[in-house]
């Protein structure tokens, strides 16, 4: 993303909407008193009047680089693009607030408020989960980098919920692969979902598909392929049953192994 191209158009629809506010603001915007400007700023921000507390803060940023008055502007800076909710620019200000200002106390909350930005941008399970990943990859550098923050437990309770988002998103997946008929990339999606989340409320369903999708790709497959692949879906179904003897679909899974049996006594005659 070009971040300077996004951050001009940016400014310059800022300045073009604050200059038609009123003459108090006119007047701040012309001053040449930094103090007095990032005082009116902050004002500006902590009214919720973002869109004016960028237009200075903007100014001040090349004004008050190297000086001590910078980190102050920065992390307002940043706070202000989250504010107007422009998550993309938010989230790259604060992670480069993080890193210039590493010693920063507020370092830390910067660090988590990138994270939340990603955690903003991630959408509907149904769509491209990349933003999600983001997210979650974020809040765990966060959380190694300060194990003992006072936000690690907001940290933990997002992460839960994109979790949840990726799992959602896995099964679909899987489960496309399966209804299509590619039951050989089910198989591998569905067992790959198992290794990524181990404590699944999908699992019963995944163990069954994985036996359905063992045995339509056995049936389906070359006769030289058959008694292997008939095999493996009596193992799937030894590991479904012992996990869930009880399961709605046992009955079904049941049939697969039977059948599975009586294909492998005829292959090894």
């Amino acid at each position: 993303m070009d971040y300077k191209k996004i951050l001009y158009v940016t400014v310059a629809a800022i300045t073009v909407f604050v200059l038609s506010g009123c003459s108090d603001f006119n007047k701040v915007l012309k001053s040449t008193d930094i103090d007095f400007k990032y005082k009116r700023a902050v004002e500006y921000y902590e009214d919720g009047d973002c869109i004016r507390a960028l237009a200075l803060l903007e100014e001040l940023i090349g004004l008050t680089r190297g000086t001590q008055r910078s980190e102050d502007v920065y992390y307002y800076y940043s706070k202000s693009q989250f504010c107007i909710k422009d998550y993309y620019l938010a989230n790259y200000y604060f992670k480069s607030f993080s890193k210039t200002f590493s010693n920063s106390p507020r370092a830390q909350e910067c660090l988590f408020l990138a994270a939340l930005c990603s955690y903003e941008l991630s959408p509907e399970y149904s769509l491209d989960q990349l933003d999600t990943q983001n997210a979650k990859d974020e809040f765990q550098l966060f959380l190694d980098k300060y194990p003992t923050s006072p936000l690690r437990d907001s940290a933990n309770h997002m992460m839960e919920r994109l979790d949840k988002k990726l799992e959602i998103k896995a099964f679909e997946i899987a489960k496309l692969y399966h209804q299509t008929e590619r039951y050989k990339a089910a198989v591998f999606a569905l067992n790959q979902m198992l290794k990524d989340f181990p404590g699944t409320r999908f699992r019963e369903e995944i163990l069954f598909l994985i036996v359905e999708s063992n045995f339509k790709y056995a049936e389906a497959s070359i006769e030289a392929k058959k008694l292997e692949r008939y095999r493996t879906t009596m193992e799937s179904y030894i590991t479904f049953v012992s996990a869930f003897p009880a399961s709605n679909f046992l009955d079904r899974a049941e049939a697969y192994y039977k059948r599975s049996t009586k294909q492998v006594e005829k292959l090894s005659s």
